[in-house]
Protein backbone atom coordinates (compact mmCIF):
# COMPACT_ATOMS: atom_id res chain seq x y z
CA UNK A 1 0.00 0.00 0.00
CA UNK A 2 1.59 3.48 -1.23
CA UNK A 3 1.40 5.72 1.78
CA UNK A 4 -0.22 9.58 1.66
CA UNK A 5 2.15 12.02 2.51
CA UNK A 6 0.81 14.40 4.74
CA UNK A 7 2.05 18.00 5.96
CA UNK A 8 0.16 19.81 8.99
CA UNK A 9 -0.59 23.31 9.81
CA UNK A 10 -1.80 23.32 13.34
CA UNK A 11 -0.39 20.12 14.71
CA UNK A 12 -0.47 21.27 18.36
CA UNK A 13 -4.35 22.71 18.06
CA UNK A 14 -7.19 20.39 18.35
CA UNK A 15 -7.59 19.71 14.50
CA UNK A 16 -4.16 18.83 14.26
CA UNK A 17 -4.22 16.64 17.68
CA UNK A 18 -6.91 14.48 16.43
CA UNK A 19 -5.37 14.67 12.82
CA UNK A 20 -2.26 12.84 14.02
CA UNK A 21 -4.55 10.33 16.37
CA UNK A 22 -5.71 8.87 13.20
CA UNK A 23 -2.54 8.65 11.43
CA UNK A 24 -1.48 6.61 14.49
CA UNK A 25 -3.94 4.44 14.16
CA UNK A 26 -2.99 3.95 10.64
CA UNK A 27 0.19 4.03 10.62
CA UNK A 28 0.85 1.99 7.02
CA UNK A 29 -1.05 4.28 5.45
CA UNK A 30 0.24 7.99 6.39
CA UNK A 31 3.47 9.49 6.67
CA UNK A 32 4.17 12.62 8.06
CA UNK A 33 6.60 15.21 5.93
CA UNK A 34 6.01 18.54 7.71
CA UNK A 35 4.49 19.85 11.29
CA UNK A 36 3.86 23.87 12.26
CA UNK A 37 2.88 24.70 15.54
CA UNK A 38 2.25 27.96 17.60
CA UNK A 39 3.45 28.05 21.28
CA UNK A 40 2.77 24.48 23.05
CA UNK A 41 6.77 23.05 22.48
CA UNK A 42 6.40 20.27 24.98
CA UNK A 43 3.55 18.79 22.76
CA UNK A 44 5.53 19.53 19.66
CA UNK A 45 8.42 17.85 21.19
CA UNK A 46 6.17 14.51 21.70
CA UNK A 47 5.08 14.63 18.13
CA UNK A 48 8.62 15.24 16.52
CA UNK A 49 9.90 12.24 18.29
CA UNK A 50 6.25 10.03 17.64
CA UNK A 51 5.86 11.04 13.94
CA UNK A 52 9.43 11.95 12.98
CA UNK A 53 8.42 14.94 10.51
CA UNK A 54 11.59 16.03 8.59
CA UNK A 55 10.55 19.76 8.41
CA UNK A 56 9.09 21.78 11.79
CA UNK A 57 8.24 24.93 11.78
CA UNK A 58 6.76 27.02 15.14
CA UNK A 59 5.87 30.73 15.87
CA UNK A 60 9.06 32.33 17.47
CA UNK A 61 12.78 32.30 16.84
CA UNK A 62 13.59 31.24 20.33
CA UNK A 63 11.25 28.18 20.26
CA UNK A 64 13.25 27.11 17.04
CA UNK A 65 16.43 27.45 18.55
CA UNK A 66 15.13 25.17 21.50
CA UNK A 67 14.08 22.55 19.42
CA UNK A 68 16.97 22.43 16.99
CA UNK A 69 18.92 21.54 20.76
CA UNK A 70 16.06 19.20 21.41
CA UNK A 71 16.73 17.54 18.03
CA UNK A 72 20.28 17.26 18.05
CA UNK A 73 20.60 15.48 21.52
CA UNK A 74 17.78 13.32 19.99
CA UNK A 75 19.89 12.39 16.56
CA UNK A 76 16.51 13.78 14.61
CA UNK A 77 17.53 15.53 11.12
CA UNK A 78 15.24 18.23 10.88
CA UNK A 79 14.99 21.37 8.89
CA UNK A 80 13.49 23.57 11.94
CA UNK A 81 11.88 26.94 10.65
CA UNK A 82 9.86 30.02 12.10
CA UNK A 83 7.81 32.43 11.42
CA UNK A 84 6.26 33.13 8.20
CA UNK A 85 9.19 31.72 6.75
CA UNK A 86 9.24 28.37 8.34
CA UNK A 87 5.51 27.92 6.99
CA UNK A 88 6.30 29.26 3.29
CA UNK A 89 8.72 26.46 3.31
CA UNK A 90 6.29 23.80 4.51
CA UNK A 91 3.95 24.92 2.07
CA UNK A 92 7.17 24.58 -0.76
CA UNK A 93 7.74 21.28 -0.04
CA UNK A 94 5.46 18.47 -2.24
CA UNK A 95 2.88 16.53 -0.25
CA UNK A 96 0.30 14.25 -0.83
CA UNK A 97 -2.30 17.01 1.38
CA UNK A 98 -1.54 19.30 3.30
CA UNK A 99 -3.77 19.78 6.69
CA UNK A 100 -4.40 23.67 7.53
CA UNK A 101 -5.73 23.83 11.03
CA UNK A 102 -4.29 27.32 12.04
CA UNK A 103 -6.49 29.32 13.59
CA UNK A 104 -7.43 32.19 12.23
CA UNK A 105 -6.69 34.26 9.25
CA UNK A 106 -2.76 33.64 9.65
CA UNK A 107 -3.17 30.34 7.28
CA UNK A 108 -4.52 32.74 4.31
CA UNK A 109 -0.90 33.02 2.58
CA UNK A 110 0.09 29.86 3.65
CA UNK A 111 -2.82 28.16 1.77
CA UNK A 112 -2.51 30.16 -1.32
CA UNK A 113 1.56 29.31 -1.77
CA UNK A 114 0.72 25.74 -1.27
CA UNK A 115 -2.10 25.91 -4.10
CA UNK A 116 0.25 27.21 -6.40
CA UNK A 117 2.19 24.66 -5.62
CA UNK A 118 -0.65 22.27 -6.30
CA UNK A 119 -0.36 20.82 -3.35
CA UNK A 120 -4.12 19.59 -2.28
CA UNK A 121 -5.45 20.92 0.57
CA UNK A 122 -7.27 19.54 3.87
CA UNK A 123 -9.32 22.70 5.08
CA UNK A 124 -10.25 23.17 8.43
CA UNK A 125 -9.64 27.06 8.69
CA UNK A 126 -12.48 28.90 7.39
CA UNK A 127 -11.20 32.39 7.95
CA UNK A 128 -8.95 31.01 4.33
CA UNK A 129 -12.34 30.96 2.68
CA UNK A 130 -14.16 33.80 4.33
CA UNK A 131 -11.69 36.41 3.76
CA UNK A 132 -9.93 35.61 0.52
CA UNK A 133 -12.63 33.13 -1.14
CA UNK A 134 -12.49 34.94 -4.38
CA UNK A 135 -9.15 34.62 -4.76
CA UNK A 136 -8.27 31.26 -3.06
CA UNK A 137 -11.00 29.40 -5.34
CA UNK A 138 -9.97 31.38 -8.48
CA UNK A 139 -6.42 30.11 -7.79
CA UNK A 140 -7.76 26.64 -6.84
CA UNK A 141 -9.68 26.29 -9.93
CA UNK A 142 -6.98 27.56 -12.31
CA UNK A 143 -4.24 25.05 -10.78
CA UNK A 144 -6.98 22.20 -10.73
CA UNK A 145 -6.13 21.73 -6.64
CA UNK A 146 -8.76 20.28 -4.74
CA UNK A 147 -10.08 21.82 -1.72
CA UNK A 148 -11.14 19.46 0.64
CA UNK A 149 -13.18 20.56 3.64
CA UNK A 150 -12.91 19.24 7.43
CA UNK A 151 -15.98 20.85 8.59
CA UNK A 152 -18.13 18.36 9.84
CA UNK A 153 -20.80 20.49 7.58
CA UNK A 154 -19.43 21.17 4.58
CA UNK A 155 -17.47 17.66 4.31
CA UNK A 156 -20.79 16.51 5.00
CA UNK A 157 -22.32 18.65 1.87
CA UNK A 158 -19.61 17.78 0.04
CA UNK A 159 -20.16 13.88 0.97
CA UNK A 160 -23.90 14.81 -0.44
CA UNK A 161 -23.40 16.54 -3.29
CA UNK A 162 -21.35 13.90 -4.63
CA UNK A 163 -23.69 11.31 -5.35
CA UNK A 164 -25.23 13.42 -7.62
CA UNK A 165 -22.71 13.55 -9.96
CA UNK A 166 -24.02 16.75 -11.29
CA UNK A 167 -24.71 20.85 -11.36
CA UNK A 168 -25.49 23.40 -9.19
CA UNK A 169 -28.42 23.74 -11.58
CA UNK A 170 -30.75 20.73 -9.55
CA UNK A 171 -29.68 22.27 -6.02
CA UNK A 172 -32.62 23.79 -4.65
CA UNK A 173 -30.92 24.96 -0.78
CA UNK A 174 -27.77 24.09 1.26
CA UNK A 175 -28.59 23.66 5.05
CA UNK A 176 -26.40 23.52 7.58
CA UNK A 177 -27.01 22.70 11.04
CA UNK A 178 -25.96 24.88 14.20
CA UNK A 179 -25.63 23.40 18.25
CA UNK A 180 -27.04 26.92 19.17
CA UNK A 181 -24.42 27.22 21.12
CA UNK A 182 -24.60 27.10 25.05
CA UNK A 183 -26.79 29.79 24.70
CA UNK A 184 -29.62 28.88 22.60
CA UNK A 185 -32.25 28.80 25.59
CA UNK A 186 -30.75 31.49 28.14
CA UNK A 187 -33.28 34.43 28.41
CA UNK A 188 -32.16 37.29 26.74
CA UNK A 189 -31.68 39.36 29.52
CA UNK A 190 -29.17 37.31 31.19
CA UNK A 191 -27.02 37.86 28.17
CA UNK A 192 -25.31 40.71 30.01
CA UNK A 193 -24.14 38.44 32.58
CA UNK A 194 -22.11 35.67 30.18
CA UNK A 195 -18.80 34.94 31.54
CA UNK A 196 -16.31 33.30 29.28
CA UNK A 197 -16.29 29.97 31.23
CA UNK A 198 -19.90 29.93 29.94
CA UNK A 199 -19.42 31.06 26.64
CA UNK A 200 -16.85 28.33 26.50
CA UNK A 201 -19.21 25.21 27.29
CA UNK A 202 -20.21 24.05 24.10
CA UNK A 203 -23.02 21.24 24.81
CA UNK A 204 -21.75 19.25 21.44
CA UNK A 205 -18.30 19.86 20.20
CA UNK A 206 -14.90 20.00 21.48
CA UNK A 207 -13.20 22.77 19.89
CA UNK A 208 -10.73 25.17 20.23
CA UNK A 209 -11.23 28.85 22.44
CA UNK A 210 -12.30 30.74 19.65
CA UNK A 211 -14.52 28.60 18.15
CA UNK A 212 -16.19 27.72 20.78
CA UNK A 213 -17.07 32.07 21.28
CA UNK A 214 -17.91 32.24 17.76
CA UNK A 215 -20.27 29.28 18.41
CA UNK A 216 -22.07 30.59 21.19
CA UNK A 217 -21.97 34.12 19.48
CA UNK A 218 -23.17 32.20 15.93
CA UNK A 219 -20.93 33.89 14.47
CA UNK A 220 -19.40 30.44 13.11
CA UNK A 221 -22.67 29.48 11.14
CA UNK A 222 -22.32 32.71 9.22
CA UNK A 223 -18.68 32.05 8.54
CA UNK A 224 -19.66 28.75 7.41
CA UNK A 225 -22.50 30.25 4.93
CA UNK A 226 -19.55 31.77 3.60
CA UNK A 227 -17.46 29.36 3.35
CA UNK A 228 -20.17 26.67 1.74
CA UNK A 229 -20.42 30.00 -0.63
CA UNK A 230 -16.96 29.54 -1.79
CA UNK A 231 -16.85 25.68 -1.82
CA UNK A 232 -19.87 24.95 -4.13
CA UNK A 233 -19.98 27.90 -5.73
CA UNK A 234 -23.44 28.43 -4.38
CA UNK A 235 -25.91 31.30 -4.60
CA UNK A 236 -26.27 32.56 -0.93
CA UNK A 237 -29.82 32.82 -1.52
CA UNK A 238 -29.45 29.00 -1.27
CA UNK A 239 -27.86 28.71 1.82
CA UNK A 240 -29.53 28.51 5.19
CA UNK A 241 -29.32 27.76 8.64
CA UNK A 242 -31.24 25.38 10.70
CA UNK A 243 -30.52 24.87 14.76
CA UNK A 244 -30.16 21.22 15.54
CA UNK A 245 -29.27 20.86 18.98
CA UNK A 246 -28.57 17.08 18.86
CA UNK A 247 -25.35 17.44 16.14
CA UNK A 248 -25.74 14.58 14.79
CA UNK A 249 -27.11 15.65 11.35
CA UNK A 250 -24.31 18.17 9.65
CA UNK A 251 -25.59 19.09 6.85
CA UNK A 252 -29.04 18.99 4.18
CA UNK A 253 -29.24 19.44 0.86
CA UNK A 254 -32.29 19.66 -1.40
CA UNK A 255 -32.72 19.26 -4.90
CA UNK A 256 -35.44 20.65 -7.11
CA UNK A 257 -37.78 17.72 -7.27
CA UNK A 258 -37.97 17.93 -3.72
CA UNK A 259 -36.00 15.32 -2.61
CA UNK A 260 -33.30 15.85 0.80
CA UNK A 261 -30.51 14.11 1.31
CA UNK A 262 -29.41 14.29 4.55
CA UNK A 263 -25.71 13.00 6.38
CA UNK A 264 -25.08 11.75 9.87
CA UNK A 265 -22.21 11.06 11.20
CA UNK A 266 -21.17 11.34 15.81
CA UNK A 267 -20.22 14.18 17.34
CA UNK A 268 -16.78 13.38 16.56
CA UNK A 269 -14.48 15.78 14.16
CA UNK A 270 -11.99 12.95 13.35
CA UNK A 271 -14.68 11.94 11.01
CA UNK A 272 -14.44 14.96 8.21
CA UNK A 273 -10.64 14.39 9.16
CA UNK A 274 -10.45 10.87 7.73
CA UNK A 275 -12.98 12.11 4.77
CA UNK A 276 -10.31 14.21 4.01
CA UNK A 277 -7.47 12.52 4.60
CA UNK A 278 -8.93 9.41 2.14
CA UNK A 279 -10.39 11.97 -0.27
CA UNK A 280 -11.53 10.88 -3.18
CA UNK A 281 -11.63 6.92 -1.33
CA UNK A 282 -12.76 5.66 1.34
CA UNK A 283 -11.33 3.42 4.55
CA UNK A 284 -13.36 0.92 6.93
CA UNK A 285 -13.01 3.28 10.25
CA UNK A 286 -11.79 2.53 13.34
CA UNK A 287 -14.26 5.12 15.02
CA UNK A 288 -17.31 4.01 17.06
CA UNK A 289 -19.64 4.17 14.55
CA UNK A 290 -23.26 5.88 14.92
CA UNK A 291 -25.96 3.83 16.34
CA UNK A 292 -29.42 5.17 15.19
CA UNK A 293 -31.27 2.97 17.75
CA UNK A 294 -30.28 5.06 20.60
CA UNK A 295 -30.90 8.45 18.91
CA UNK A 296 -33.45 10.79 20.33
CA UNK A 297 -35.96 12.82 18.48
CA UNK A 298 -33.83 14.74 15.94
CA UNK A 299 -35.26 18.46 16.27
CA UNK A 300 -34.78 21.44 13.68
CA UNK A 301 -35.64 25.19 15.36
CA UNK A 302 -35.29 28.68 12.59
CA UNK A 303 -32.24 30.64 13.48
CA UNK A 304 -32.79 33.13 16.71
CA UNK A 305 -31.41 36.49 14.90
CA UNK A 306 -32.79 39.02 17.43
CA UNK A 307 -30.77 36.88 19.99
CA UNK A 308 -27.86 36.46 17.76
CA UNK A 309 -27.59 38.85 15.31
CA UNK A 310 -23.92 38.05 14.70
CA UNK A 311 -25.04 35.26 12.37
CA UNK A 312 -27.00 37.27 9.87
CA UNK A 313 -24.48 40.27 10.08
CA UNK A 314 -21.50 37.81 8.53
CA UNK A 315 -23.98 36.35 6.27
CA UNK A 316 -24.84 39.80 5.22
CA UNK A 317 -20.77 40.67 5.04
CA UNK A 318 -20.31 37.82 2.93
CA UNK A 319 -23.57 38.55 0.20
CA UNK A 320 -21.51 42.75 0.17
CA UNK A 321 -18.16 41.12 -1.18
CA UNK A 322 -15.49 43.15 -1.31
CA UNK A 323 -13.39 44.16 1.66
CA UNK A 324 -16.10 43.35 3.71
CA UNK A 325 -15.83 39.90 4.48
CA UNK A 326 -12.38 40.19 5.11
CA UNK A 327 -13.02 43.14 7.90
CA UNK A 328 -15.74 41.07 9.85
CA UNK A 329 -12.82 38.07 10.22
CA UNK A 330 -10.26 40.53 11.32
CA UNK A 331 -12.95 42.46 13.78
CA UNK A 332 -14.11 39.01 15.48
CA UNK A 333 -11.15 37.53 15.46
CA UNK A 334 -9.34 40.58 17.37
CA UNK A 335 -12.62 41.02 19.20
CA UNK A 336 -12.69 37.62 20.32
CA UNK A 337 -9.39 38.10 21.79
CA UNK A 338 -10.12 40.61 24.00
CA UNK A 339 -13.22 38.82 25.35
CA UNK A 340 -11.05 35.62 26.10
CA UNK A 341 -9.12 38.16 27.99
CA UNK A 342 -11.94 39.41 29.90
CA UNK A 343 -11.64 43.26 28.53
CA UNK A 344 -14.68 43.66 27.29
CA UNK A 345 -18.29 41.59 27.84
CA UNK A 346 -19.86 39.39 25.72
CA UNK A 347 -22.27 41.55 24.26
CA UNK A 348 -19.71 43.98 23.56
CA UNK A 349 -18.64 41.55 21.07
CA UNK A 350 -21.78 41.90 18.54
CA UNK A 351 -21.47 45.83 19.13
CA UNK A 352 -17.71 46.60 17.89
CA UNK A 353 -18.03 44.24 15.08
CA UNK A 354 -20.89 46.02 13.58
CA UNK A 355 -19.66 49.36 14.52
CA UNK A 356 -15.86 48.97 12.76
CA UNK A 357 -17.93 47.02 9.72
CA UNK A 358 -19.70 49.90 8.86
CA UNK A 359 -16.87 52.60 9.39
CA UNK A 360 -14.03 51.08 7.54
CA UNK A 361 -13.34 52.34 4.21
CA UNK A 362 -14.11 49.48 2.18
CA UNK A 363 -12.71 48.43 -1.36
CA UNK A 364 -12.35 45.12 -3.41
CA UNK A 365 -9.21 43.68 -2.91
CA UNK A 366 -7.25 42.14 -6.13
CA UNK A 367 -4.27 40.35 -4.62
CA UNK A 368 -3.79 38.15 -1.12
CA UNK A 369 -1.93 40.84 0.10
CA UNK A 370 -4.48 43.08 0.04
CA UNK A 371 -6.63 40.78 2.75
CA UNK A 372 -3.22 40.45 4.67
CA UNK A 373 -2.98 44.06 4.71
CA UNK A 374 -6.57 44.54 5.61
CA UNK A 375 -6.45 42.10 8.31
CA UNK A 376 -3.37 43.67 10.00
CA UNK A 377 -4.73 47.10 10.25
CA UNK A 378 -8.30 46.02 11.65
CA UNK A 379 -6.13 43.95 14.39
CA UNK A 380 -3.88 46.88 15.09
CA UNK A 381 -6.37 49.49 15.22
CA UNK A 382 -8.48 47.43 17.42
CA UNK A 383 -5.62 46.26 19.74
CA UNK A 384 -4.53 50.26 20.07
CA UNK A 385 -7.49 51.24 21.52
CA UNK A 386 -8.60 48.81 24.19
Amino acid sequence: MTQKNISILGSTGSIGKQTLDIIKTYPESYNIIALAAGKNIPLLKTQILEFKPTIVSVTNAEDAIELEKFCAQNNQKIDIGYSNKGLETICNTQVDLLIVAIVGTAAIKPTYIAIKNHIPIGLACKEVLVSAGDLITELAKKEKVPLIPIDSEHAATQQCLLTQNTTNQIIESITLTASGGPFWQLPYNEFKSITKENALQHPTWSMGNKISIDSATMVNKGLEIIEAHHLFNTDYAKLKVTVHRQSIIHALVEFIDGNILAHLSPTDMRFPIQYALDYPNKKPTKLKRLDIHKLSALTFEEPDNKRFPLLNLAIQAGKSKGSYPAVFNAANEAIVSLFLQDKITFLEIQEKIERILNTFNHYTPTHIDDIIAIDSKIKHDIFQTT
